[in-house]
Formats: structure tokens, sequence, C-alpha cells
């Protein structure tokens, strides 16, 4: 079994998040979900300001309740670890932070999130919000074909936060903020180097790694990579990377820069 520091692995989310919150007088919980909002969320309703939600599963903090503040997110919604939340919680959320000017929905491109950010996008539609929903997926790990949901959304959505969240501070439209968070989102490519196999609390590593190995475009939740290959200095690594990231090979998401993109 992995070492973590929590209580016990049923109570760790909630946990985390309450000491998030008790940490943080900006912040509140939304009473019986796992949705951690803005404490000043009616100041920015009432400035027409358009508001942002994103969310999914827990494991990933700082993701995504830590990027809940001014200039970024209004709120955040947690599903158990490695799970995506209810879409009654992430309807609970748009109907906390309901703007005149209308919600944003930021999700990362994996089956679960889509599914339940996208029901709760169209019942909140039903109800009257103007909501509109962006998906990230930036991953250049593995080919897209019809056996695959596409790209998977990693860290990238981090920056669609911030772009996002800066406009909408700026007082910009709803139309206007999520054609720029679409336009942030295709503009990302990430892959990811992964040294050790993640695990569960109360749970034993998912998969085995050996010493001299690392994994080529692992997923954030323990899924496949591109390839395992043995250790090598940094620079290599980054050489490698940049390979993979910019390879035309028919059939994958490569990411092919614009003109003038600067690549260190």
């Amino acid at each position: 079994m992995s070492k973590k520091l929590i209580n016990s692995p049923a109570n760790a989310v909630d946990e985390a998040l309450a000491g998030l919150v008790g940490a943080n007088p900006s912040l509140r919980l939304l009473q019986g979900h796992r949705v951690v909002v803005r404490a000043d969320i009616d100041s920015v309703t009432e400035q027409n300001k358009v508001t942002l939600i994103s969310g999914g599963g827990s494991g990933h903090e700082p993701a995504h309740a830590g990027f809940v503040g001014k200039g970024m997110l209004s709120a955040a919604v947690a599903g158990g670890v490695f799970a995506s939340p209810p879409s009654a919680s992430v309807l609970a959320a748009l109907r906390a932070v309901a703007s005149p000017a209308g919600t944003l929905v930021i999700v990362k491109n994996y089956t679960g999130d889509r599914l339940n950010f996208g029901i709760a996008v169209e019942q909140a539609k039903m109800e009257g919000m103007a909501v509109k929903m962006v998906v990230v997926g930036e991953d250049t790990a593995l080919p897209t074909t019809e056996f695959s949901a596409g790209r998977r959304g990693l860290c990238g959505i981090i920056l669609v936060h911030k772009v996002a969240g800066a406009l909408a501070e700026l007082g910009a439209t709803l139309e206007t903020v999520a054609a720029f968070a679409q336009q942030t989102a295709n503009a990302i490519a990430t892959l990811s180097i992964s040294l050790t196999p993640c695990s569960l609390p109360g749970c034993k590593p998912s998969f085995n790694l050996n010493e001299d190995e690392m994994e080529l475009g692992l997923g954030i939740h323990g899924e496949p990579g591109a390839q395992r290959i043995k250790l090598k200095p940094v620079d290599e690594v980054v050489a490698t990377v940049f390979e993979h990231m910019t390879q035309q090979t028919p059939g994958y998401c490569y990411f092919k820069p614009e003109a003038g993109t600067v690549r260190c």
C-alpha cells in the first residue's frame, strides 16, 4: 500500500476541501456538495460579470479548487479521487454562481467529465441560465482514432482558466470569454513524463515502473502512455518530448505551432 498523509481514504477528499476553505477566507464550501465557491460571488454577479466553473476528479491538487479566486474560477466542482463529480453537484455550482452575464464551464476531455458537466449545462439552460462549455484536450501522447475520445485534458487547462478568468474580470461578454478560451485551448499542447506510478489512497500503485524507466505520455489517472523509455539526462528528455509532440505521423494529434511560436 502506498504511503499517504491522510486520516482515511473515505474522508480524504472532504477533509482536503474543508482544510482549503478553512485556510482561505476568500473561499466557501457549498453545503451538501464538494463545490468550492468564491466567498464574494454575490459581488461578482452584481457587477454583471461572467462567472467560470471547472472541476473533475480529485487527486490532481491544486486542481481545481486551488484555482478559485479573482481573475480565475468562480467555483470548482470536485469528484472522488479519479472520479468525475456528479451532475447534481455541477448544477448546484451553476446555480450558486449564476450571473446575468452568463457562465462558462471549462472541462477536460474525459468521458465522465464531458457527460456529467454536459448534463448539468443542459439542465441549467432549461432553467434559463446562459451557459457555454469549452472542452480542453491538449495531450499529444496518443493517436486519435475512432476508438479514442481524442486528446486527453491535462495541465494545459490552467492556462485556459487564466485567460478566461482575466477576460471575465475585465467585463468581457460570455461569447468573447468562451471564444478566447477555446482559442487558447486549441493553441496548447502538453506531454507528460512520469518517473513513478500513481496510486489511490488506500491502494497499491496501479502499475509497475522499473527504477531505470520512465513513461512518455502517461495519463493523469495512470492510463498507458505512448512508450516506456530508459532514464535520460533532462536535455534529452525535453528533445524527446518535442519530437513526439510535433511528429506528423498519420493519425496523431500532433502539435503544429503557429508561425512565430517560441519553443524553449
